[in-house]
């Protein structure tokens, strides 16, 4: 595995040392997670600013609940997603 050192002000060095320790991880391996969970979040902030937007085109909406149908259709595993459920979760 490479490495590159990065410059880190002394509170964030602190708070990923403590981290660390508390976790019995590296400093690197706390600064991974940390960087992939940073990767996701934005990721998913992405598609929902995307969805966001796209609801506000009432075409291109209707096209995403139609699309959505077709591969309900697809899944064939026989469940029926418009029959309300009763107290414990199963269906009527």
């Amino acid at each position: 595995m490479s490495s590159i050192t990065v410059r880190l002000d002394q509170a964030s060095r602190e708070t990923l040392k403590e981290l660390a320790a508390r976790s019995g991880e590296t400093m690197q391996e706390v600064l991974r997670r940390a960087v992939e969970e940073y990767r996701r979040r934005v990721f998913l902030e992405s598609v929902n600013a995307a969805y966001s937007k796209l609801r506000t085109d009432p075409a291109a909406w209707a096209d995403v609940g139609r699309e959505r149908e077709d591969w309900d259709a697809a899944s064939n595993d026989g469940l029926d997603r418009h029959r309300p459920r009763r107290a414990g979760g199963k269906r009527k």
